[in-house]
Parts: structure tokens; sequence; C-alpha cells
């Protein structure tokens, strides 16, 4: 048995452990962050630039853009580089550094997905109340309530995670620092940790999944039984559909995944499905927001057309 302690290193195994198939996964997860970093900035961008767009709607978009980011910035460029080196380690330290950003980013995630799904119930059931439910200082207190609620959260994880004694192996059976894996590798009583996972994750996720879910119930019962015109009703519903699209890729993995006790047979599942939450997700979040969405459509040619219209004038 080795012993590792605090100044060694866990040994990441990754995605797969056929070294012919790294290239290829190196090409597509490259790929994946590309199109995450280049979508999600270009709403972040124009979220703040396009004055149109200066609404609650879309100040809690860019908040979930920039969030996109920086969640997937947590794992992607240690998988793309893990898989082209062959010493696949990472220090205790940024194990569980990793593990805090990973939880604090997901978290707020979660409640912010909870507030977009408040704000168009208020925008499509209490459209007179709006702009004074929804005011600027309402706003940035529940952006910040969801951030600061999310850092503690991530905190008690890393925290309880960095106290414990790993002495069953190094070799960690995912791709990035996670709980899960890592009380497999502990070797004292992890029961507590696994009992915070289950319940406060748990509550966490599935609470702002039930908020939710409520607000878009009550956006569908007021839109079917106060709205007569068929348009307003089209378009009401489709943005919802897209909201909740969203809503359902990013809580049906998590849910999936840290509501189950840990074990052995189930990390091969959940390395899997992790690939959803921390890659797939955030590049497809832009997509799925914008592409039936005419003012962002808009924004964005208005905001990188006319930049490119400047750039091409000014070389030639």
């Amino acid at each position: 048995m080795e012993n590792v302690t605090t100044g060694n290193e866990f040994l990441l195994l990754g995605l797969t452990g056929v070294q012919m198939l790294r290239p290829f996964f190196f090409v597509i997860f490259l790929m994946v962050y590309l199109i995450n970093l280049v979508g999600n900035g270009a709403i972040l961008v124009i979220a703040i630039l396009e004055p149109k767009l200066h609404s609650p709607m879309y100040f809690f978009l860019g908040n979930l853009s920039c969030l996109d980011i920086c969640y997937s910035s947590v794992t992607l460029p240690k998988v793309l580089v893990n898989l082209l080196s062959t010493h696949r380690a990472i220090s205790f330290l940024g194990c569980i550094t990793q593990l805090h950003f990973f939880h604090f980013l997901g978290s707020t995630e979660a409640i912010l997905l909870a507030i977009m799904a408040f704000d168009r119930f208020v925008a499509i059931c209490n459209p007179l109340r709006y702009t004074v439910i929804m005011n600027p200082q309402m706003c940035i207190l529940l952006a910040v309530v969801a951030w600061i609620t999310s850092f503690f959260y991530a905190l008690m994880h890393s925290l309880m995670t960095a106290r414990l004694n790993f002495c069953h192996s190094h070799k960690l059976n995912h791709f990035f620092c996670d709980v899960k894996p890592l009380l497999e590798l502990a070797c004292n009583n992890t029961l507590l940790n696994q009992r915070l996972l289950s319940v406060v994750t748990g509550s966490i996720s599935m609470g702002a999944f039930f908020l939710t879910l409520l607000s878009y119930f009550y956006i569908i019962c007021s839109l079917l039984f106060k709205n007569k015109s068929c348009r307003i009703l089209h378009k009401a519903l489709s943005t919802c559909a897209s909201h909740f699209m969203v809503v359902c890729l990013f809580y049906g993995p998590v849910g999936f995944t840290y509501t189950r006790p840990a074990s052995a047979t189930s990390m091969s599942q959940d390395r899997m499905v992790a690939i959803i939450y921390s890659a797939v997700t955030p590049v497809l979040n832009p997509l799925i927001y914008t592409l039936r969405n005419k003012e962002v459509m808009l924004a964005l040619k208005k905001t990188f057309g006319s930049k490119l219209f400047e750039y091409c004038q000014q070389h030639h």
C-alpha cells in the first residue's frame, strides 16, 4: 500500500486508457472548449456592450455565460494537457482547489437557472410589475446571493475532503478531482462526507430544480388560461422551452451523479455523465439561448459585424 500525504500527487486516470484514442479525444475536447469560449464570450460581450440588452434577462444570461466559461475552464484545460502527457498527475492542493471551484461554479449555475426561471415567471405572469420587482438592485442581490451561497457550500466540501487521509491508492478513477472518486481512496470513515454530498448537494440541486419547475408550471398555466393571442403564446412557450431544455441538460446528469451513493461500479458511469455537465452543457447553453432569440442575434450582428467591417477597412 502506498501512502499519499498532502505533499504527494494524485494520478488522474482520465477518459481512456487506450493510447490510440487520446489524440481523437484531444481534438474533440479542444473543439468543445474553443466553441464554449467563443460562444459564451460573445454573449458576455454583447450583454455588456449592447444597451438594448441591459435588462434582467440578459444580465442573468451574461452571468450564465461567464459561469460556463469558468466552469469548463476548471476541468477541460487539465484534461487536454493530460491527454497529451504521460505524467497525468495533479498535486493535493491542485486537486482540492479544482474540487472547490467545480462545486462552487456548478452550484452557482443551479441557483442561477432557478433565478432565471423566476425572472421569466415575473415577466410573463406579472408584466405590469416586472420593472418594479426585477429592479437592478434586486437582480444584483439575487446574483450575489447565488455566488456567495455557492462559495460557502463548495468550501464545506473542499474542507471536509481535505481533512481525509488517502492511503488506499493515489490513482483517481476520473478525469478531474471530484468528491466521490476521492472518497473511494480515503482510508478513514467517509460516512459524513457521503451524507453531506447526498443531502446538501441533493437539497441545493433538487431544491433549485423544484423552484425552476414551479416557475415554469405557473408560466404555462398563466399562458394557457389568460392569454388569448396565439402569437404571444407561441413566442413565450418557445422561450420557456429553450430555457427548460438547458435546465434538463444541467440537472439530469447532476442529479444522476450526486444523489446516488459512491461505489466503484458507479465511477465509470459518473465519468461519462460528467462529460455532459462539465463540457457539453456549457457549449449548448449559448446555442439554445440565442439561436431562436432575435434580439441576441441582431446584437451579435451589430457588435461583431461592425467590428469586422472596421477591421477590413483598416487592412485594405
